[in-house]
């Protein structure tokens, strides 16, 4: 993903702008992995960005097991929040 497509995203769900970025890994311009956060504290929605696309999709378009898979194997770069509280999915559940 390039830095510039931030201009443009909003959060999927309730429409907040700008989205907080995270970037787990860089190649050149590109974020090939990376989270983006809605700031909308009652939202707590979170996208993964896998292989430079930022998956932006809704609750009911997002498969669960590969929301937490990405979630575990980056667990020491997710921000706490999204750990704890992000919606749709988060690791709270676990130690």
């Amino acid at each position: 993903m390039k830095r510039k497509l931030m201009d443009f995203l909003a959060c999927a769900m309730c429409k907040s702008y700008p989205l907080e970025l995270y970037i787990f890994e860089e190649k050149g311009e590109e974020i090939v992995s990376g989270l983006l956060a809605c700031p909308n504290q009652e939202c707590r929605m979170w996208y993964p960005i896998i292989e430079e696309i930022p998956h932006c999709l809704p609750p009911e378009l997002r498969s669960e097991k590969e929301d937490l898979e990405f979630l575990r194997k980056w667990r020491d770069q997710v921000p706490d929040k999204v750990l704890r509280e992000g919606r749709p999915f988060n690791l709270s559940k676990e130690p």
